[in-house]
């Protein structure tokens, strides 16, 4: 079976330090974090930037900052997000396209998010896409809802994107598609061949999502952004010590870990100098 990607997803723009500690804010606390999950197996780090005060931001430099300091600190794959915060701007959100990481999300339709709307009209996918496709930026495609894999083949379509494509199936969020295995197996089913794929279990979905990818060959994330707890009312010291739980959930299947660069030439993408 091949390798196993592990994701950690460091900060997110809605966790505050007041629900978990931890949390890494400034460049060099995520930066720190970043290297810790490295040694822990993690390939790729996804990255929202924040404000000294926690406040979630897209300002490039603030991103340039975390770049320069992640690949000063160890080889993974910087992955910075589109999607922000939900009140953030278009315009904001694409900032951080313009530094050139190796990958890059995009969420590819609206949905509901909680109490809140996450908004990604056609418009603004077909923009970040050509974006990426201009600057060389792997795409990851977030995926909330089903009908998310539809409008990403349609930027096959319309020769915006190239394959092969790696989607990001996003369950559990409130509003959006549970966390459940059919709901998984179901995504997995409609995607195109050749295509890969990682599970980001939100809350307690994510410990038995990653299991379930580990087993059919997919990938996983974890991270801050997406869960605070090691288990039960017991929150993580780390980023690192949910990447290393999946390590050994991996472990138990007879799953190998892919490095940074095994990782790479999974998803079929090019380093970059």
């Amino acid at each position: 079976m091949t390798k196993l990607i592990i994701t950690a997803a460091l900060t997110g723009a809605e966790v505050t330090r007041e629900q978990q500690p931890n949390l890494p804010i400034t460049p060099e606390e995520i930066a720190q974090a970043a290297l810790e999950a490295y040694e822990a197996g993690a390939a790729v780090v996804h990255v929202h930037a924040r404000l000294a005060d926690g406040t979630p931001t897209q300002d490039r430099e603030v991103y340039r900052e975390i770049q320069r300091l992640v690949a000063e600190a160890c080889p993974v794959i910087f992955q910075p997000s589109t999607g922000g915060a939900v009140w953030h701007s278009a315009q904001e959100r694409l900032q951080p396209l313009e530094l050139n990481p190796e990958m890059a999300t995009l969420t590819t339709g609206t949905c509901n998010f909680g109490s809140d709307i996450f908004a990604n009209p056609q418009g603004f996918v077909e923009e970040a896409a050509r974006m990426m496709q201009e600057r060389g930026i792997k795409p990851e495609f977030e995926v909330f809802e089903a009908g998310m894999i539809d409008n990403a083949l349609r930027l096959v379509k319309q020769g915006l994107v190239e394959e092969p494509l790696h989607f990001n199936f996003v369950l559990g969020v409130p509003g959006a598609m549970a966390g459940t295995v059919r709901n998984l197996v179901f995504l997995v089913d409609a995607l195109p061949p050749g295509a890969t794929w990682t599970v980001s279990g939100i809350g307690r979905f994510e410990t038995p999502l990653a299991a379930v990818a580990i087993a059919m060959g997919g990938h996983v994330r974890v991270g801050f952004e997406d869960n605070i707890y090691l288990e039960r009312g017991v929150l993580a010291a780390s980023n690192a010590q949910l990447v290393e739980k999946v390590v050994q959930l991996a472990k138990e299947h007879g799953r190998e870990i892919a490095s940074p660069d095994e990782a790479r030439q999974i998803l079929q993408m090019r380093r970059k100098p």
